[in-house]
């Protein structure tokens, strides 16, 4: 009896090889394609965001953009941009670099590897120079968006012209700003190792100190922050009963230290600060004295001021006070002190 022969072997499906090949190839395509699609969009975008705002008084301009990434990012890339808004604030760059991924285009990171340029409205520009300056923008449809801003080795230089800038250097600047639930916003602001300005306030305070400053504030109603600029959006929102809860604040400038324990901040008509600090005051004598014998405050005001805190000072050299900004001036306890700060 014969053995029958076994039957030839199939050959091999070449299919199962090329199939996933083949959907690699198309997928690669669809990416590619809606890659190309997001930024032509991310493009249109910000042309049309520029007519938008310069129909409302803003100056935006920039002079080249380029828009790249493949595949997994958009890196967009300006030189020399410019945003000013209509009440003179601005800021300029000779080069902004900015990245999202392309999973969560809702949050940009930027950096100014070049330094950047601040302008205030009434004081004149500052150069700003770092080891990094960097910021990150996200949920921008909420009020306030999610921002976060962080220096490093920061140093501040007025334009010829432009008045003195409150530091000189700083180790590090950041600023980081939350949207809340209830219609509430979260500011905080953190200078370390601050070094002022020779003529300015706080040189005359720190008296060749550091200078370390942190401020955590809730911010109410920001819903009604809104307007053309920034002295209508302030307004809109004081007017709304908008205010500064302050949570924690606390100012270090050499030997002296002022710790803000609680406080409601709000902003008058005139756009200057209204509301009262509750504060806690140490070496604050010798402070308010250095700013009389600097010319900084009047010499009587400095010496009713230094004879007000030494009065309400303990063995621990800490006083307990209260500041108080009413009617456009700024008070330490009953004696005025200086105008109050202006927001607009």
């Amino acid at each position: 009896m014969s053995v029958p022969d076994p039957a030839p072997a199939r050959k091999p499906r070449r299919l199962g090889l090329i199939l996933p090949f083949v959907l690699l190839f198309l997928a690669m395509i669809v990416w590619s394609g809606f890659w190309f699609w997001t930024r032509i969009q991310v493009g249109d975008r910000m042309d049309a965001t520029a007519e938008t705002l310069r129909s409302a008084g803003y100056e935006v301009s920039w002079g080249t953009r380029s828009i790249g990434g493949y595949p997994f990012r958009l890196n967009v890339t300006l030189t020399d941009a410019v945003i000013r808004e209509p009440s003179g604030w601005a800021l300029a760059t000779q080069r902004l670099e900015s990245e999202a991924y392309m999973h969560a285009l809702g949050r940009w990171i930027f950096a100014a590897p070049d330094g950047l340029t601040f302008t205030r409205p009434r004081s004149g520009s500052v150069q700003v120079t770092g080891q990094m300056i960097r910021a990150s923008l996200g949920n921008a449809e909420a009020k306030p968006p999610r921002f976060d801003f962080e220096g490093r080795e920061l140093t501040f230089t007025p334009t010829p012209g432009a008045q003195p800038f409150a530091l000189s250097q700083a180790k590090k600047v950041a600023f980081h700003l939350r949207p809340g639930p209830e219609d509430h916003g979260a500011l905080f602001l953190e200078v370390e190792d601050g070094q002022a300005q020779m003529s300015g306030l706080f040189a005359r305070i720190a008296q060749d100190g550091d200078i370390d400053l942190k401020w955590d504030a809730l911010l109410t109603k920001m819903s009604a922050f809104d307007g053309p600029d920034w002295p209508n959006a302030v307004r809109n929102w004081s007017q709304a009963g908008g205010m500064a809860q302050v949570r924690e604040a606390g100012l270090t400038a050499g030997e002296a230290v002022i710790g803000v324990n609680r406080g409601q901040l709000f902003v008058g008509p005139d756009g200057r600060l209204r509301g009262t600090l509750d504060v806690t005051l140490r070496e604050a004598p010798d402070a308010l004295e250095a700013l009389g014998a600097g010319g900084v405050l009047p010499p009587e005001t400095a010496d009713t001021a230094a004879a007000v805190a030494a009065a309400r000072q303990g063995a621990d050299n800490v006083a307990q006070a209260a500041i108080t900004f009413q009617a456009g001036q700024t008070t330490l306890g009953p004696v005025a002190i200086g105008p109050a700060p202006r927001v607009y």
